[in-house]
């Protein structure tokens, strides 16, 4: 390509620089994760596939991850069209509140609900003389990963909202549909790309989240374990080669699935003419 074809200036130097920086970044420590698990052996490799412990963990982790993500595309769709679509005193308060789990150090918020959902804490304390206890159960790791996640579908959603123009709506209702159809058929498709980079990026947050869950989770064995936690135990054995297969089980499945979803969001942005935020 001549120096005149070009419509990025120092093309090459960018694509040099890029390529160098994801190989050093990402490629060269996935792959090293890759070869040091090989170093198990393949009986080693069957061994912690088949324990009940690690499959446990690896169940409630990537199980957690998944209801949080739903229940967020769920409470962040209506948090995101609330914060975009109405007024209301201390509307900026909320929309500031919502990056607080970014901003908030994981191991600070994992306390901060342990002490709430507690048996003796503020929450807990109502909810145990009813059989319900939040704190070192699945329930509480659960609850943890919708605190972190929920940002994610709230600040995905929010941009292509506020770009829905209100004519579509009004247009749908002059026509004779309903609430119900123009959010179904009119809102909704628009939103599903977004919604599922949202569901994406949580599900992905909450699989390998550590700070704030190991302490409202118990670590109960075969109960309350979650993954990350396998693996740094590994570590402190100094079980280099166990710890890094557990990795590499899991950057498996996340990969598998996050593919899966990628394939659905871009079938649904062909669908709709519009590309995910």
């Amino acid at each position: 390509m001549s120096q005149r074809s070009r419509v990025l200036p120092g093309f090459g130097l960018s694509l040099g620089f890029t390529l160098a920086y994801v190989s050093l970044i990402v490629l060269i420590p996935l792959s090293a994760v890759f070869i040091r698990s090989l170093g198990i052996g393949w009986d080693g490799l069957w061994e912690i596939l088949t324990s009940e412990r690690i499959l446990k963990s690896l169940q409630l982790s990537f199980s957690a991850a998944l209801i949080a993500a739903l229940v967020n595309v769920i409470f962040g769709l209506l948090l995101a069209w609330c914060l975009v679509r109405y007024s209301f005193p201390g509307k900026r308060i909320v929309d500031a509140l919502v990056d607080l789990p970014f901003a908030l150090p994981t191991a600070v918020a994992g306390i901060a609900l342990t002490s709430l959902y507690a048996p003796t804490g503020w929450i807990g304390q109502h909810l145990e003389p009813l059989g319900i206890q939040v704190a070192y159960t699945p329930i509480g790791i659960t609850l943890a990963l919708i605190f972190i996640g929920l940002p994610f579908v709230v600040r995905t959603v929010q941009p292509v909202l506020s770009d829905i123009e209100t004519e579509l709506e009004e247009a749908a209702s002059a026509l004779g549909a309903n609430r119900w159809q123009t959010i179904t058929k009119i809102i909704l498709p628009i939103l599903f790309p977004a919604l599922l980079t949202g569901f994406a990026l949580a599900f992905a947050r909450g699989v390998g989240e550590y700070g704030s869950v190991i302490f409202i989770a118990g670590n109960q064995p075969y109960k309350t374990e979650i993954a990350p936690l396998m693996i740094i135990s590994r570590l402190e054995e100094y079980d280099y080669a166990g710890a890094t297969t557990i990795a590499v089980v899991m950057l498996v499945l996340s990969f598998a699935i996050l593919f899966l979803i990628n394939l659905v969001q871009a079938w649904a942005s062909r669908r709709t003419g519009r590309t995910a935020q």
